[in-house]
This record gives structure tokens, C-alpha cells and sequence, in this order.
């Protein structure tokens, strides 16, 4: 089924004016949710707003304002009408202020996607656009208006493999974005060179060239639906405790070892081995062949027709 647009805008792209139909790019009805029932008959609850100041009395809606909180206990009411002249205007236009490297935008700062789609008559201007931003490698920063708010977005190009249309991924403004300043890191020792090899061999073994989401699914919410049938039913859900995981190694080291290991990656003998004992113990050098066990010395061969362990007689 064809998706159905949700706005328009006009992409002002220096002189040239791209006129685009908005698409939401992802869905927020797959998210599952409850409502809150009454247990005594499971009649759907109602939220009601009380003002603890007056006995806890019901307020309606006809009787509420909206303030803003400018100290304890202090606030500065609105009206509906000076909330509105404070909106942003709606203009629908995406003023694209200027273009940078694809990679210099962190994805921290992504909100919700859109997808954009050409006007009729905008095809070929829309087709440039996407392609002169493909071949540069980079993509265009832009306001935006919607809604009573200014937006700060990205338009990006997709790959021709994924359609080769225009994404808007709407942006957190810089003071929405935390520093990770904020987060506690201690210090710790210097890591190790065989640490490093061996994290490095793991994620040699387990990368892929693409990212392919359609190998990935919620099994939280597979879980949840499973047993929403199943009480649709009239069965019961099961409430047995999953496993409880065995403890993990503290030793960095053992916890690569046992990584790779697991995966195969590296044989049972070899992960209990350090990498510098070559060689069996006491030989003093490290030229024989690991695990191979030193053999007994020939002895000489006897002469035919003599015991063993005896002498001849003159």
C-alpha cells in the first residue's frame, strides 16, 4: 500500500525551490500498549486532575490554565491566546543553511525520520539534489517550521539501493544533547597489547560489510503477543523464571579467551595457554613444536641371535 503524505514543504535550495510531500518514516502504532481497566468489572479508566489545595476537587478542563514554574510555588499563567502568538508561523518551508560532511554529524543527535518525496513537476530538481549530495558526501542542514516550532534538520541522500530518495531526520538542538562529561569513567590500567589483539580477532570474526535490519526483531514484543493469545484463549501465561545466566570472568583476559572459545575461534588448549610459554617446560629454549612431547632416545640395535641384556662367552 502506498504511504500517504502528512504535510508539504518546499526545499529552498539557493535559487531553486523543490516542492516535497513529507511521508513518516517509521511506525509508532508497533509499539504495544495497555490500557488501565477497573479489576471489579474491566471498564476502561478515565484520568481526572485534582488540585491539592482544595480538597482534592476535580478540575475540569474549562478550568485549567498553563503556567510556567519561575520559582517554588511561583508561576506565570498563559492564555490560549498568548500561547499562540508565541507559536513559531508555520512557513512549510525546509531553508537549507548550509552543507558538511555526512560523517561529522553525530547520530546523538537524530530524532524521528522523514521520509521526502517529490511534487508533481519536482522530479528532476529533487534527483539532482539527492545525486549532488551522494557524489560530494555531504548533506544539507535546514530549518524548519511545523507545528509552532522551529526544527533544525538534516536532509541526506539515500543509497540507490535503498530507493535513492531525500530523508529529513529531524535534529536535537545543542542544548538538548548532554555531554558525556556528565559521565562517571574511572581511570584504569593501560590495556594490553594481547588484550587488544585478541578484542580485535572478535570483532574480525563477527563483522558483516552492511547493516541488514531485517535480520533483527523485538523479541520482547513477540513474547508479549505470544501470550496475549494465549490469554485470548483462555490459557494461562507461563511464569516460569528464566535461567539465571552463569557468573561472569572478572579476568579481562580469561573473558576474551572465553569469547573466542565459545565461538570456536580458538582451540581449548590454546586459550589456557599463554601465547609466550612455547616449548615444554625446563627444555630452556622454544624451538620444539608446541604440545608435541619430547621423544626417547634410540637404542642401539643388537646382533642377531643374542639375548637380550647377555654376554658371548670365549
Amino acid at each position: 500500500m502506498a504511504a500517504r503524505s502528512i504535510a508539504s514543504g518546499t526545499i529552498s535550495f539557493g535559487l531553486v525551490s523543490i516542492p516535497v510531500k513529507l511521508y513518516s518514516a517509521t511506525q509508532a502504532t508497533s509499539a504495544i500498549s495497555f490500557n488501565l481497566l477497573h479489576d471489579k468489572c474491566s471498564g476502561r479508566l478515565k484520568q481526572q486532575y485534582i488540585c491539592p489545595r482544595d480538597d482534592n476537587e476535580v478540575v475540569d478542563r474549562e478550568h485549567m490554565v498553563k503556567g510556567y514554574e519561575i520559582a517554588k510555588d511561583r508561576y506565570v499563567t498563559f492564555t490560549p491566546e498568548e500561547l499562540k502568538s508565541l507559536e513559531e508561523k508555520a512557513s512549510q518551508q525546509i531553508e537549507i543553511t548550509e552543507f558538511v560532511p555526512t560523517e561529522k554529524i553525530d547520530p546523538v543527535y537524530f530524532d524521528k525520520p522523514y521520509y521526502l518525496g517529490p511534487e508533481k513537476g519536482a522530479d528532476r530538481a529533487y534527483k539532482l539534489l539527492a545525486e549532488a549530495m551522494r557524489q560530494t558526501g555531504r548533506t544539507a542542514l535546514a530549518r524548519y517550521a511545523a507545528r509552532g516550532k522551529q526544527y533544525l534538520v538534516q536532509l541526506r541522500p539515500l543509497l540507490p539501493e535503498q530507493g535513492g530518495g531525500l530523508v529529513m531526520q529531524q535534529l536535537m538542538y545543542a542544548d538538548e544533547v548532554r555531554s558525556f562529561s556528565e559521565v562517571p569513567v574511572q581511570e584504569t590500567a593501560p590495556i594490553k597489547e594481547q588484550e587488544l589483539l585478541l578484542a580485535k580477532q572478535i570483532i574480525a570474526q563477527i563483522s558483516v560489510d552492511a547493516f541488514r535490519p531485517e535480520k533483527y526483531e523485538d523479541e520482547v514484543k513477540k513474547r508479549v503477543q505470544e501470550q496475549i493469545q494465549r490469554k485470548s484463549e483462555g490459557q494461562a501465561i507461563d511464569l516460569t523464571e528464566p535461567e539465571a545466566k552463569p557468573a561472569q570472568v572478572i579476568d579481562l583476559m580469561e573473558a576474551l579467551k572465553a569469547s573466542l572459545e565459545a565461538k570456536g575461534l580458538m582451540p581449548r588448549a590454546a586459550a589456557a595457554k599463554p601465547a609466550e610459554a612455547e616449548g615444554p617446560a625446563g627444555s630452556g629454549t622454544g624451538d620444539e613444536p608446541a604440545g608435541e612431547a619430547r621423544k626417547a632416545p634410540k637404542r642401539a640395535p643388537r646382533a642377531e641371535g643374542k639375548a637380550p641384556g647377555k654376554t658371548s662367552r670365549k
